[in-house]
């Protein structure tokens, strides 16, 4: 087949249609991306699991520390699990729900 002196402008149009419909992957996407999660969906996830690491780690120091003073077994630590999990949570929900 012969190739005529338009085609290269038929094939960029083409590929800039077939981009725009989402039908082909974008080069930003096959650099190692995944594609469908950009930047800030990966910074929202780590965001959001090192509020829950964050809130346990110190509620569990918490605990452990006052059940160690004041001689007591798991007491406070099973308290500020159950407090700073909720406090974790607590967290997350106001990074997701807007204020009034």
């Amino acid at each position: 087949m012969d190739e005529k002196p338009g085609d290269d402008t038929f094939e960029r149009r083409l590929r800039a249609a077939r981009e725009k419909q989402g039908l082909d992957v974008p080069a930003s996407t096959a650099k190692g991306e995944p594609s469908g999660l950009d930047g800030a969906a990966w910074r929202i996830g780590v965001r959001v699991g090192v509020e829950m690491v964050t809130a346990l780690v110190v509620a569990v120091a918490i605990g452990w520390a006052l059940d160690r003073w004041l001689g007591t077994r798991p007491v406070f630590l099973g308290v500020f699990v159950l407090l700073g999990g909720a406090a974790g949570v607590l967290n997350v929900w106001r990074m997701f729900v807007p204020r009034r």
